[in-house]
């Protein structure tokens, strides 16, 4: 019998309860791995591509095959709707949690743009379920984690913004981010959710320790990009705005 037993290679890597612990590592192929510990073992996943490395009738993911069929359903201009049975939403919804264990594990080795990617492309699945599942449920139950991946891949390009000394571009990305999060809300029905989100408060924290970061200059900027939203009658912008100007005031 072959001895597959891994007890020993645990042993060199041990589960630390209460973090998430990740590396990367060079796989037999000479392709990067990025590998989780768990408390039971350990995840193995590629770095691009469907994290299991799995090519569903040639395509890199079932999202892809199944937005190919889309695009072919359009393109011969067919009657009948496009739709996705219970079973195969089920089997996106799967795959969508293998790119969720990547991306979280990504944002632990500072890997920002391969997380904006991830979240993005589960964003492509909530939005392809939402408008093509045959049943009701399969519509609906992925929308709660809307504003979760909103925020994650908020958190991503601003992330890799403030690694690149760029603290005006990650202020940018999360206003950006916040005005997308409320949009979502807003498209649930559910508004009055969206001051006392985990989601917003996260991004709006990560606002304020950029804002305080900024050289007196920029109040001049905020000041003016203010005005401009107020003419515009953009007024979501105008409140993300006037938080940032709060934030430069108790930083003085």
């Amino acid at each position: 019998m072959t001895n597959h037993d891994l007890t020993e290679f645990l042993r060199e890597w041990p589960h630390e309860p209460g973090q998430l612990n990740v590396r990367l590592i060079r796989g037999e192929d000479g392709e990067p791995k990025v590998q989780m510990r768990l408390d039971l073992g350990l995840l193995q996943m590629e770095m691009s591509g469907r994290p299991d490395g799995v090519r569903p009738n040639g395509f890199e993911s079932l999202l892809d095959e199944f937005e190919a069929a889309l695009d072919d359903h359009v393109a011969d201009e067919a009657e009948e709707p496009f739709l996705i049975s219970s079973e195969d939403c089920r089997r996106l919804r799967e795959e969508a949690v293998q790119y969720y264990h990547r991306y979280i594990s990504l944002l632990v080795l500072g890997e920002y743009d391969a997380v904006w990617r991830d979240t993005s492309r589960n964003l492509r699945v909530l939005d392809l379920c939402r408008d093509n599942a045959e049943a009701d449920e399969d519509r609906e139950v992925l929308e709660q984690f809307r504003p979760y991946l909103l925020m994650m891949r908020t958190r991503a390009i601003a992330s890799q913004a403030i690694a690149e000394d760029e603290p005006r571009s990650a202020l940018f990305g999360i206003e950006e981010g916040l005005a997308h999060l409320k949009q979502a809300f807003e498209s649930n029905g559910r508004t009055d959710l969206f001051e006392d989100a985990n989601e917003t408060k996260l991004l709006r924290g990560m606002m304020a320790e950029l804002t305080k970061k900024l050289p007196a200059s920029q109040k001049s900027e905020l000041q003016t990009r203010l005005q401009e939203a107020i003419r515009n009658e953009n007024y979501e912008l105008a409140a993300i705005l006037r938080d940032e100007l709060n934030n430069l005031k108790d930083s003085d």
